[in-house]
């Protein structure tokens, strides 16, 4: 079972809940921890996770995780509604990077994943998810004036003997219509989170294939990661050994840096593609316009 396996079912499937991404962060700028025994300090290893509320309404979490060193269980430390959520920045809109920021009502966190391929991952899941429950609420809203405008359409049918012999005042709209005009005038919208900085195709339609490859290339790092770990805690005087991990080590390397060569490649041809559309719809346009012109 991998970390996030175990702690979407340690933490989230206990309380309802639904994970949706996991990332492994450690921050840029330490904060004092004094109130840590100095042998903990920082001996510990922090998540940021997405979930999302199995009952209805929905809600959409962030939550802070940690595990301390020498025990497997993990804890729970902070958690925010993404209406908290104010902003989201990705440092660097231009490559890929481990950096990010979180910005909510009362905290700002300033985190660097264990690779920019999980920071990615996490960023294009967290936008995607925002929207999602964003058109939700948007509908919810939508659905509660249609009920409205069906109970109101569904009355005269129920009475309609009793109107024939009304008079105009009858006409007027009931107290339920009022109070549901009075709360949709009355409701403000939550301010959606603003994500900067990222790149387009984490925020994009198109970007199934985007987030494969940093699965993959996540995946990869992972392995790197534990080869050499278990490099530096196997016997050390053996150069044999060192030689075969250094070698395996160099053809993940190789690998990883092929994987975002192709990711870079199907960006330019995304964007090439689209390009070519506008072209051809242009093309149509003007074809479209000598058409009409010769034909009068």
């Amino acid at each position: 079972m991998n970390i996030q396996s175990a702690i979407n079912k340690e933490l989230f499937i206990p309380r309802d809940e639904r994970m949706l991404v996991a990332v492994e962060v450690r921050r840029r700028k330490r904060k004092r921890m004094s109130a840590l025994l100095p042998g903990a300090k920082g001996d510990y290893t922090t998540f940021i996770c997405v979930s999302v509320t199995n009952t209805r309404p929905h809600q959409l979490l962030i939550t802070k995780v940690k595990r301390f060193g020498g025990s497997s269980s993990f804890t729970r430390r902070s958690q925010w509604t993404v209406e908290q959520l104010r902003q989201v920045n990705g440092i660097n809109p231009n490559k890929d990077s481990p950096e990010f920021d979180l910005v909510f009502d009362n905290a700002v966190d300033q985190w660097v994943a264990s690779s920019s391929a999980e920071k990615c991952i996490f960023v294009q899941i967290l936008y995607h998810a925002c929207q999602t429950y964003w058109e939700g609420k948007a509908g919810s809203l939508g659905k509660a004036g249609k009920s409205g405008k069906v109970g109101r359409k569904g009355k005269p049918s129920q009475h309609a003997h009793e109107e024939l012999g009304a008079g105009p005042s009858d006409s007027s709209p009931g107290p339920a219509s009022k109070t549901l005009r009075a709360r949709r005038k009355s409701y403000v919208p939550p301010r959606k989170a603003e994500f900067i900085n990222c790149q387009s195709k984490l925020t994009g339609d198109a970007c199934t294939m985007n987030l494969v490859i940093y699965r993959c290339k996540a995946f990869l790092n992972r392995m790197k990661n534990m080869m050499v770990t278990n490099q530096r805690s196997s016997g050390r005087g053996q150069p044999g050994q060192r030689v075969t991990g250094s070698t395996v080590g160099n053809i993940v390397q190789r690998v990883n840096v092929s994987l975002g060569e192709r990711g870079d490649r199907l960006t330019r041809a995304e964007d090439k593609t689209v390009e070519l559309m506008h072209k051809a719809h242009q093309f149509a346009d003007t074809a479209h316009k000598l058409a009409l012109k010769y034909s009068k």
